[in-house]
């Protein structure tokens, strides 16, 4: 197994070796490239503003029928500034009086591409424009497209458009918050609340009111677009058959029903509640009812506290009856400002008993409480079904007198201007390449000469890998633990499976036993010797054993001899004297039995050990130095 490992390190070695041979040779010029990278930085700071992409930008054009387009790239004509204030408003703030720009992209700029950046904070903004020809919602859909970029972030504000009503007193120098207005969509945010808005207004056909519709919020996740600092493609998409589509750079994010996904509905009910209605007296409805019929059982104690003493609780050893919990602070010492006159007599703050600490407690011992068995609370009857059960009373339905029915609520007041109204608490929003038109294919063809070459730009400019997993631990610091154990694992796994390994006893034994080697004969006559030696000394320590058996017989021997002799001088009675003859035939006849099976031992030992001398001398070379050997143990 350590053979083939080794093979493959080497063989990772040489490809290793092999690689930066080849990177060496592709790379002659790393030394002037370093020498020349000071130069480099002085080019690449003078042209900072130069994309990393050389691009030819020209002005979006548009390919069809249109109600609108601006780019910014040329005069800011037809715009006008609001002069008005901001109803409900401190003075102070209540003025439109935020700054406009025309300016490039401060990153991934592309050069002549220029937009609307609002620039003031905390301050009311309002700019808009009137349509090159007004829409009227008929047979055809609506698109509205627009850019986005928020180059700061953003806290707290706005970048949405709105689609000013066409009205004979229209005036856009008075432009606010509250001009009527048909259509409002665009990104908005504020806190943790990320939206996409799209409202419009519905004229209530009955009684020629307005309300707002707004669309349900769209179930993908917003916050990138806010917060990635790149340019956006905002679509808003309205069909005559009363549908709706919002995307975002081209994809959709939500679509749904003018008549079903709005809130509130475009529609109302038929039926409502009937105000005048109000619920009867004698109204029951309660679904279960206390049992009338049940009563407290006579052994129910309502007296019973729900605690009592334990009976069996004992003084802990060692609880200090005597002293109590706290004590005056011994080093405390009264403040020279005090006024006992004015602040009354001066006491050490009390500290916790420092003989407390060591002892079970301190104080009036008093018993733990416990649960009391006894115990079974307040009575109350069961609860059963109510039997005059009426269920939950509801008012009546009676037909809804203001019901309408607006089957298609797509044809909306018809829009001649563009407007953003905008409050914000982060400057440089990025406005560009607004387009008005009902033909998919012409906003697609508007975006890919617009915000298709700023993607673009923005794509050729990203951050290298390496890069980007940085920025991203800044971001989620957790990250490290996963880049580190990432690389530390193709580590660790090349040191152990390529740093040669120390060989231990183990293994060595373990080889000896598994690979057989050939005996020479010096090595066999070492081996004979030492096993001669091991013999010698087990055989002298059998021999020691048995002489100590012996001289114990003899020792028996004698003792039972003299038991004899005392027994004949005493004459004992006939019970006695047979009793004693026989135990002394048992005797005799153990230490007889004894001695018998000592000699067959020796007999037969001495039988095995001559058939072991005649196989060892007929089955191996080493025969004759065994039967030597075990002659000579047996003689000694």
């Amino acid at each position: 197994m350590h053979f083939q490992w080794d093979w493959l390190c080497l063989g990772i070695l040489i490809i290793s070796s092999v690689t930066a041979e080849i990177e060496s040779q592709d790379t002659p010029d790393a030394d002037v490239e370093v020498e020349d990278f000071d130069k480099q930085s002085q080019e690449a700071d003078i042209d900072g503003e130069k994309s990393s992409l050389e691009v030819v930008y020209q002005t979006p054009k548009p390919t069809g029928e249109v109600y609108f387009t601006e780019t910014f790239d040329g005069v800011l004509a037809g715009w006008v500034l609001s002069k008005t204030k901001k109803e409900d408003t401190d003075d102070n703030i209540a003025k439109y009086d935020g700054r406009w720009e025309v300016e490039e992209l401060k990153e991934n700029t592309v050069p002549g591409d220029r937009g609307l950046v609002l620039k003031s904070v905390a301050k009311h903004h309002a700019i808009s424009a009137m349509l090159t020809k007004a829409f009227i919602f008929d047979n055809k859909p609506l698109i509205v497209q627009y850019e986005v970029n928020f180059q700061e972030g953003i806290d707290c504000g706005g970048a949405y458009i709105k689609l000013l009503s066409s009205s004979d007193d229209l005036n856009l120098e008075y432009f606010f918050d509250k001009t009527p207005y048909t259509i409002m969509f665009g990104p908005d945010k504020c806190g943790e609340d990320y939206k996409l808005h799209f409202i419009f207004r519905h004229k209530n056909p009955k009684t020629g009111e307005y309300d707002e519709k707004h669309a349900k919020r769209p179930d993908v996740d917003l916050k990138k677009f806010y917060l990635d600092k790149k340019t956006h493609l905002y679509t808003l998409v309205l069909k005559p058959d009363d549908t709706f589509e919002m995307l975002i750079d081209q994809s959709v994010v939500s679509k749904g029903s003018l008549l079903e996904d709005m809130v509130p509905p475009v529609n109302p009910s038929k039926d409502i509640e009937d105000p005048s209605d109000k619920k009867p007296d004698d109204w029951d409805e309660r679904p279960k009812i206390p049992d009338p019929n049940a009563v407290k059982p006579d052994d129910w104690d309502e007296d019973e506290p729900s605690k009592i003493e334990d009976p069996d609780a004992v003084k802990p050893e060692g609880w200090l009856d005597n002293e109590p919990q706290y004590v005056p602070d011994p080093n405390a010492k009264k403040p020279k400002d005090w006024d006992e006159e004015m602040d009354g007599e001066w006491e050490a703050p009390q500290i916790p008993n420092p003989k407390c600490e060591t002892a079970p407690g301190c104080g009036h011992w008093v018993r733990p409480m416990k649960n009391n068995p006894n115990y079974k609370g307040k009575w109350k009857a069961p609860m059963i079904d109510n039997p005059n059960y009426q269920g939950i009373w509801s008012p009546r339905k009676i037909p809804n007198p203001d019901y309408f029915e607006d089957l298609h609520p797509f044809k909306m007041t018809t829009v001649s201007a563009i407007g953003l109204e905008l409050w914000s608490m982060t400057s440089d929003i990025y406005f560009d390449n607004f387009i008005i038109c009902s033909e998919k294919e012409v906003a697609d063809r508007w975006a890919a000469d617009g915000w298709g070459l700023k993607k673009l730009v923005a794509s050729a400019n990203e951050p290298g890998m390496f890069s980007q997993l940085v920025t991203a631990a800044e971001d989620h610091p957790w990250l490290w633990v996963l880049y580190i154990l990432t690389l530390a694992l193709p580590v660790g796994l090349g040191v152990l499976f390529c740093w040669p390994a120390k060989k231990t006893d183990e293994d060595v034994d373990f080889k000896k036993m598994d690979i057989s080697k050939p005996i020479t004969k010096g090595e066999l006559n070492q081996e004979e010797l030492e096993d001669d030696e091991i013999e010698l000394e087990a055989k002298e320590n059998e021999d020691t054993a048995e002489d100590e058996r012996r001289e114990m017989e003899e020792t028996k021997r004698e003792l039972v001899k003299d038991t004899k002799k005392m027994e004949r001088e005493a004459p004992p009675s006939e019970d006695e004297g047979e009793g004693g003859e026989d135990i002394d035939d048992e005797e005799e006849n153990e230490i007889a039995d004894g001695s018998q099976e000592e000699g067959d031992k020796s007999n037969k030992s001495g039988s095995e050990d001559e058939m072991k001398e005649a196989d060892e001398s007929t089955g191996s070379g080493r025969g004759p130095l065994k039967s030597v050997r075990k002659r000579r143990v047996r003689k000694d």
